[in-house]
């Protein structure tokens, strides 16, 4: 799957349109409350300027309706432009439209080292709905399409997919983040050093039906945390008190326990409390003994100490959604045990978007993982075993 990365092609005095995942968190001011994701994209959007490319960068910021209303405004990239401007130290140009008369002014006044960021790509509807003509109006502002947002490239969108088909014959590249990406998320987890250990958590067993599916046929041990597992509890008959469980999918977890006997590991203690909060009263009891009154917030100790050992003796790890309540101490216990071992372990460990980022940074131990990813729906397909037109699509080495 390797796939030709924007070091590979030459920029100078070219124009590059490069597709970047700058959907940051804003607060009610419009102001930034974490720029990680702009600063992840500096090592693609610096290989273009520094080289004497002209870039253009293009991006989606929430879930605007794409109506124009004053209510879509908040979602305006304008400070995301700011922002970039403040970290080069040079000034980002900025259109208030993608591919209006405004926009293309502003393209055709772009030197060599100079950067463009266009309006939110979602406040035209051609973006959601893959529209050609939108896709073709901004495939023809550049000589070179560069694909370095990994957390959309589950997506069909016309700047995921539309815009490279269009370019035709120029150049197709991915950027240095999206190249990492598949490089830890396809190509170690297609050739694993073994043992191979997922831990997957979270709310839902219906969210990651088909990732529990894939990676039962391929890893040698598969830990189950989070709420999910309070499914599996009612599957095997166990008592759940007000845990939050998904009866509708019972038979499943039934199906998922047969398939993974010998592979698939279930908590074999809870960490329960009779509210939602840190104050509540705690109990730690067996797996599938909960009371009623009480719901389950965390694994219990035995399973995180189970867990760890698990986890410490793996070589390829793979990581998404934490353990239990990880931002409500202490029923944070179970995914830190789980997140300390990691860091400990020699493993190759890769730890999908979402809440297992968010618990890795939150819990100090990002510089200690092998690889935390962009995207979380994105890491998410991958783990099913998909594959993207949005990666397809580009050009291999």
């Amino acid at each position: 799957m390797a796939k030709k990365t924007i070091e590979d092609v030459d920029v100078s005095g070219k124009t590059v349109l490069m597709r970047v995942d700058f959907n940051v968190p804003l607060d009610d001011s419009q102001n930034i409350t974490d720029d990680r994701r702009i600063v992840m994209a500096l090592d693609s959007i610096k290989s273009v300027l520094d080289r004497g490319g002209k870039l253009i960068l293009m991006s989606h910021l929430g879930r605007p309706e794409g109506d124009g209303s004053a209510e879509d405004q908040k979602y305006s990239l304008k400070p995301v432009a700011d922002r970039l401007a403040e970290i080069l130290g040079t000034p980002v140009v900025f259109s208030t439209d993608t591919v209006g008369s405004y926009a293309d002014s502003k393209v055709a006044a772009l030197e060599p080292g100079m950067t463009l960021v266009l309006e939110n790509l979602r406040f035209n509807k051609g973006e959601k709905k893959g529209d050609a003509d939108f896709a073709a109006k901004l495939a023809s502002y550049a000589d070179i399409y560069c694909n370095d947002a990994f957390g959309t490239c589950h997506r069909k969108d016309a700047s995921m997919v539309g815009v490279p088909e269009a370019m035709g014959s120029k150049p197709k590249v991915v950027g240095f983040l999206v190249n990492k990406e598949i490089k830890y998320l396809t190509d170690t987890i297609s050739n694993p050093q073994r043992p191979f250990v997922a831990i997957l958590g979270g709310a839902k067993v219906s969210d990651k039906i088909k990732v529990i599916d894939n990676l039962l046929s391929i890893c040698d041990k598969v830990l189950i945390g989070g709420a999910m597992a309070y499914t599996f509890s009612l599957a095997k008959g166990g008592k759940v008190g007000g845990s939050l469980v998904e009866k509708d999918k019972v038979d499943l977890a039934k199906e998922l326990m047969e398939k993974g006997e010998g592979v698939l590991m279930l908590p074999v203690d809870t960490h329960c409390g009779d509210d939602f909060s840190s104050s509540c009263n705690k109990l730690v009891v067996n797996a599938g003994e909960i009371p009623d009154g009480f719901e389950g917030l965390d694994i219990g100790p035995e399973t995180a100490k189970l867990y760890a050992e698990t986890v410490k003796s793996a070589k390829t790890i793979v990581w998404n959604g934490p353990m239990g309540v990880f931002e409500m101490p202490p029923f944070d216990e179970g995914t830190k045990a789980v997140a300390q071992a990691i860091a400990d372990g020699d493993g190759v460990s890769i730890i999908g978007g979402g809440d297992s980022a968010a618990a890795v940074q939150q819990l100090g131990f990002a510089d200690q993982v092998s690889h935390v990813s962009t995207g979380g729906g994105a890491s998410l397909a991958m783990l099913e075993g998909q594959t993207f037109a949005a990666v397809e699509v580009l050009d291999e080495k």
